[in-house]
């Protein structure tokens, strides 16, 4: 049978297969979508097998994986030159081609907030900060501080997409921003917590975590205690996943279902 699946270390905690085999029992599709633990020094063999493998359809690539998978697939929307990570992987004319769908999943749920010339934090400078930082350039956002371990990481992400901004450590106090943006993995289950004082946020300022387990972070919590609007990982997941899906399966995810599914994915 033909399968997709979604890759990382960890994965148990990956919603990826609920949401879509869901779509794919709505649509009648004779196909599967797996969750499959591959540790980083698992990586290229497990290209290598999946390359000969005639039902492998593609995968999503997750944590850690985003950066070390562009070394070992063919490139030919130069997503390591614009985005500088992939989070999808698809079988096309016999060839392993990579993309990037978290960019336009990110974008999805602020479609409606004009970001153009305001400020922005974005905590981490992995894959997914890589996508949410294009995201925000191709917005027209006016400056961004990131949050990172590594101030040098930081600099070079502000660079690569000819940001305006500064980088600060983790515990740093905020500066004030329409939007807060968690790209880490911290406050996820078995991480550490991102503890920020919010404070300095504007009443008007909109925090999303990328974030899904647990659905309500630490720093969500923090932001709603602050009467702060809030977006939760879940948002991100579904639309990077509707993206994939169509690109795995051919056909666009089913429309009217969305209340369904969330309901089926906090559960």
């Amino acid at each position: 049978m033909r399968y997709a699946e979604v890759i990382g270390d960890p994965i148990a905690q990956s919603k990826s297969p609920l949401i879509h085999g869901f779509w794919l029992q709505k649509l009648g599709i004779e196909a599967e979508y797996r969750r499959t633990h591959v540790r980083p020094d698992e990586l290229e063999e497990f290209i290598a097998r999946r390359r000969e493998d005639a039902d492998w359809l593609g995968c999503n690539v997750t944590i850690p994986h985003k950066l070390a998978v562009m070394d070992l697939v063919d490139d030919p929307g130069d997503v390591r030159g614009s985005i500088g990570a992939m989070n999808t992987i698809l079988r096309q004319e016999g060839r392993l081609i990579g993309t990037n769908t978290d960019a336009g999943g990110f974008l999805m749920p602020i479609m409606d907030v004009s970001l153009a010339g305001e400020t922005a934090i974005v905590v981490g400078t992995g894959g997914a900060a890589h996508a949410i930082l294009f995201a925000l350039k191709q917005s027209g956002i006016g400056s961004v501080t990131i949050l990172a371990r590594n101030p040098l990481k930081g600099a070079a992400l502000l660079a690569r997409f000819g940001l305006k901004g500064e980088v600060k450590p983790l515990d740093a106090p905020l500066p004030p921003a329409l939007l807060l943006a968690n790209a880490s993995s911290l406050g996820m289950t078995g991480q550490p917590p991102l503890d920020l004082d919010l404070s300095p946020l504007p009443d008007d300022a909109l925090v999303y975590d990328i974030v899904y387990a647990p659905l309500e972070t630490g720093l969500l919590k923090a932001a709603m205690d602050q009467g702060l609007e809030t977006i939760d990982g879940l948002d991100m997941l579904i639309g990077q996943a509707a993206l994939a899906f169509e690109m795995f399966f051919g056909q666009p995810v089913p429309e009217g279902h969305d209340d369904e599914l969330r309901e089926l994915l906090i559960k």
